[in-house]
C-alpha cells in the first residue's frame, strides 16, 4: 500500500486569533484528509499550522528541505514580515529537491513576503514590491473598500463564486470528467484578488486560468502552474488564498472582524460550484505529488529541446566492427 502524500498547509503569522490564521482553513484541511483512493486508503496526511513569532526562522519552514514533506501549501497572510531568509531558502531547496510547492496570497502587498522566494515567488505581482510589468493594471479595480488599493481585482461577493477561463490547452489541475465539458469551472469569488503572472524568463511557467472583474470588465489571471523541470518541482503560484479560506466557502464559519464587506451566498447554493471547487484542490494536491499528467505545453517543451540537443550533439558514426 503506497504511503499517504504527506502536505504542510501553512501561514505565513503567527496564531493570532483575529486574523486569517491556520484555523480559517479548516474546511480545506478536513476536505484533503478526507479523500481516499479506490482501496479506501487515505490519499493525504495533512498538517496545518502557523508561523513561529516573525523575526527569526520558523523552526519547520527553515527546515523545510529536510523534512518528509511532499508538499508546502503556504498561504501569505502577512504584510511583510511572514518569511525568514532562512525560511525562503529552505522553500527554495525544497523545491530544488523536486517537491510540490503552492503559493498564494491576497490584495495590495498582503503576503509581499513571498517576493524572496526562487521562482514562484516572481509569479506574484503587489502594490510596492516586486509590481505587475504591465504598467497598465497598476490601477484599483474594486472601489468598494475604499482602503484597500491595486492589484484588487473584484471577483464577486466572499461566499459568492466566479466562472473562470481556460487559458490555452487545459492543465491537467483544471480538468473535472464529472463536470459538463470536462473542465473545472467555478471557484471562490473574492471582493479584491491579488495579481499573478507567468515569470517571462521561466520557461517552465505559464497562465493557466483567468477570470473577469465584476467591476471593471477586465480579465484578470488566476493561476499560474510552474512544470517540474531540472530546475525542481511543481509549482503553483494563485492570486489569493480566499480560493481556499472557509469564510468564501462558508460565510458562516466567520471570518476576522476586520472584514467588512457584506458575504453572499451563492457558492453554498451551488452544488455544482462545490463539487468544482473540491475537484480543484483534490486534482491541485494530486499534481503537486506528480500523480497527475504532466502539462501538453511542458512535453512540447521537453521534445523542443530533445530535438536543440540532437542537432547539438548529433549521434556518432556506428562503431566499427573489427
Amino acid at each position: 500500500m503506497a504511503s499517504p502524500i504527506k502536505i504542510l498547509l501553512q501561514t505565513t503569522i503567527p496564531p493570532v486569533e483575529d486574523d486569517w490564521n491556520i484555523s480559517r482553513f479548516s474546511m480545506l484541511h478536513a476536505h484533503l484528509a478526507g479523500l481516499t483512493d479506490e482501496d479506501g486508503a487515505p490519499l493525504f496526511e495533512v498538517t496545518a499550522r502557523d508561523r513561529t513569532a516573525p523575526g527569526t526562522p520558523d523552526p519547520v519552514l527553515s527546515t523545510l528541505d529536510d523534512s518528509d514533506f511532499d508538499q508546502l501549501w503556504l498561504f501569505a497572510v502577512d504584510t511583510g514580515d511572514g518569511l525568514a531568509d532562512e525560511d525562503c531558502a529552505a522553500i527554495s531547496r525544497f523545491r530544488e529537491k523536486g517537491r510540490g510547492l503552492m503559493v498564494t496570497r491576497d490584495h495590495m502587498d498582503l503576503g509581499c513576503s513571498v517576493c524572496s522566494l526562487g521562482g514562484v515567488g516572481a509569479a506574484h505581482y503587489f502594490h510596492t514590491h516586486h509590481l505587475d510589468p504591465d504598467e497598465a493594471r497598476r490601477v484599483i479595480d474594486d472601489r468598494e473598500t475604499s482602503y484597500i488599493s491595486w492589484p484588487n481585482y473584484h471577483s464577486g461577493a466572499n461566499g459568492d463564486f466566479q466562472e473562470i477561463a481556460i487559458l490555452g490547452d487545459a492543465h491537467p489541475v483544471l480538468r473535472d470528467d464529472d463536470a459538463p465539458g470536462g473542465l473545472i469551472r467555478y471557484l471562490p469569488s473574492h471582493p479584491h484578488e491579488g495579481a499573478v503572472g507567468a515569470p517571462a524568463d521561466d520557461p517552465s511557467a505559464r497562465v493557466v486560468a483567468i477570470s473577469t472583474s465584476k467591476v471593471s470588465g477586465n480579465a484578470f489571471n488566476i493561476a499560474v502552474a510552474f512544470e517540474p523541470s531540472d530546475q525542481g518541482g511543481p509549482a503553483w503560484a494563485e492570486s489569493t488564498f480566499h480560493h481556499f479560506a472557509d469564510y468564501n466557502w462558508d460565510p458562516a464559519k466567520g471570518c476576522p472582524t476586520f472584514v467588512s464587506e457584506a458575504p453572499g451566498n451563492a457558492l453554498a447554493a451551488s452544488r455544482e460550484a462545490q463539487a468544482s471547487v473540491r475537484n480543484y484542490v483534490r486534482n491541485l494536491a494530486l499534481w503537486l505529488a506528480g500523480q497527475l499528467p504532466i502539462d501538453e505545453r511542458a512535453q512540447q517543451l521537453d521534445r523542443e529541446l530533445d530535438e536543440a540537443l540532437e542537432e547539438s550533439f548529433p549521434a556518432s558514426d556506428s562503431p566499427a566492427i573489427y
